[in-house]
C-alpha cells in the first residue's frame, strides 16, 4: 500500500512541508529508513539523522527548527511520537480489516453468535452462547469458554484462554498465551493442616480499548468480578488476583503481580516487578518504582513510592544519599569522638 504525504497528513493533522505528493509503502526508523519508507523524529538526541536520512517523509514535532536542509517531505504536528503512533494503529487496523473468514479446523457450538467480519484462525475453540462482537479477530488455538462475550473489534491472539462467563470489552488486544479467568488463589485451612479450595465462581470483565501482553494472568473472582477497567495497559508476565479491580488507564509493567481485593485507581504507573498485597487500596496517579513492595494502601492521590517495603519516593531518595555517605559519616564521627577525648584528657 502507498500513501503520500498529503493522505498522512490529514489522518495525524500534520502540516506538509514539502513536496505533497511524495509516496511511502513501509516504515523505517529515521537512522536507517531508506528511500520510499516513512520515519519520525521525537528525541533530539536522533536529530542529526535527520539530515542524513534517506527516508522520503519524516514526521517532527512543529516547534522543531531545522539546523539544515533537509532531502525529505516533513510532516509536521504537535507530537510526533503521537502522531507516529496514531499511523501505526491506523495502518494496523487497515491490514487487520483483510483478516477475515473461518479457517478449518475450528469448532464452533451451534449456539454461538458470530458478527460480521470476524476472523477465526485454526483450532479455535467457541463454547456455548459465545456471543462474538463484529470484526473480531481470533487467531489460532484460542479458547473461548461457555458464555463468554467479545466486544467489536478486538483481538485475541494464538493461544489466548477465556474461561467461561467472562466478559471482553471492544478493541481489546490480549497477546498470546494470556489465560482471563483462571481460578482465584482460594484456599481454607483446615484444622489438620490441610487446606479445602474455595470454588471461584466469579468472572473476569475486561472493559473497552484494554491491551494485556503475553502470558498474563487474571482470576476470576471468588464471587462477583475481577474488574480491568477501560483503556488500562498490562505488560507480558503480570499476574492479577481474584476480585482485583484496576482502574482507568492504569499502567503496569512486566511481571508486577497484584494480590486479590486490592482496588487500583485511574492512571496509576506501576513499575516492573512489583508487588502488592491483598486487600489495600492505591490511590488514583500513583507511580510505584519497579521491584517495590506495597504493604498497605497509598491513599494520597499522585503520590510516588518505592523500596520494600515501598514508602515515599522522595524520602528514599534522601536515605539513599544518606546510605551512600556513611563510610564518611563515620570516618567524620570517629574524628569528632577522638577531638572530644582530646579536649577532654586536656581539662584533666
Amino acid at each position: 500500500m502507498q500513501f503520500t504525504a498529503t493522505q498522512i497528513a490529514l489522518i495525524i493533522n500534520g502540516k506538509v512541508e514539502g513536496n505533497p505528493d511524495t509516496a511511502v509503502g513501509s516504515f523505517g526508523k529515521i537512522e536507517e529508513a531508506q528511500k520510499g519508507q516513512l520515519a519520525f523524529l521525537a528525541n533530539p538526541k536522533y536529530e542529526e539523522h535527520l539530515y542524513t536520512t534517506t527516508a522520503s517523509i519524516i514526521i517532527v514535532n512543529e516547534s522543531l527548527a531545522l539546523r539544515q536542509t533537509v532531502d525529505a517531505t516533513l510532516i509536521r504536528v504537535p507530537d510526533a511520537y503521537t502522531a507516529f503512533a496514531t499511523l501505526l494503529s491506523k495502518y494496523q487496523e487497515i491490514v487487520s480489516q483483510q483478516l477475515t473468514g473461518i479457517q478449518e479446523p475450528a469448532f464452533i457450538s451451534p449456539s454461538a453468535t458470530l458478527g460480521d467480519k470476524v476472523f477465526l484462525g485454526a483450532f479455535a475453540y467457541l463454547g456455548e452462547n459465545v456471543v462474538i462482537g463484529n470484526h473480531v479477530k481470533i487467531h489460532p488455538q484460542v479458547y473461548v469458554g461457555n458464555n463468554v462475550k467479545i466486544g467489536d473489534y478486538s483481538v485475541l491472539h494464538p493461544g489466548v484462554k477465556v474461561y467461561h462467563d467472562c466478559v471482553i470489552g471492544a478493541r481489546v488486544i490480549i497477546h498470546a498465551g494470556s489465560v482471563i479467568g483462571s481460578d482465584g488463589f482460594g484456599f481454607a485451612p483446615q484444622a489438620d493442616g490441610t487446606f479445602k479450595k474455595v470454588p471461584q465462581i466469579g468472572n473476569v470483565v475486561v472493559e473497552d480499548q484494554v491491551e494485556i501482553g503475553a502470558n498474563a494472568t487474571i482470576d476470576r473472582a471468588t464471587i462477583g468480578s475481577t474488574l480491568i477497567r477501560s483503556g488500562a495497559k498490562l505488560d507480558n508476565l503480570i499476574q492479577i488476583a481474584h476480585n482485583v479491580e484496576i482502574g482507568d488507564h492504569t499502567v503496569i509493567a512486566a511481571q508486577a503481580g497484584v494480590s486479590g481485593s486490592t482496588k487500583i485507581g485511574s492512571r496509576v504507573m506501576i513499575g516492573g516487578q512489583a508487588g502488592i498485597v491483598g486487600h489495600i487500596q492505591i490511590a488514583d496517579g500513583s507511580k510505584i518504582n519497579a521491584q517495590s513492595g506495597v504493604s498497605k494502601s497509598i491513599k494520597k492521590p499522585n503520590t510516588a513510592v518505592t523500596g520494600s517495603p515501598a514508602f515515599d519516593y522522595t524520602s528514599a531518595l534522601r536515605s539513599q544519599a544518606i546510605s551512600r555517605n556513611l563510610p564518611e559519616l563515620e570516618k567524620r564521627i570517629k574524628e569528632l569522638e577522638d577531638l572530644v577525648k582530646q579536649l577532654l584528657a586536656e581539662k584533666v
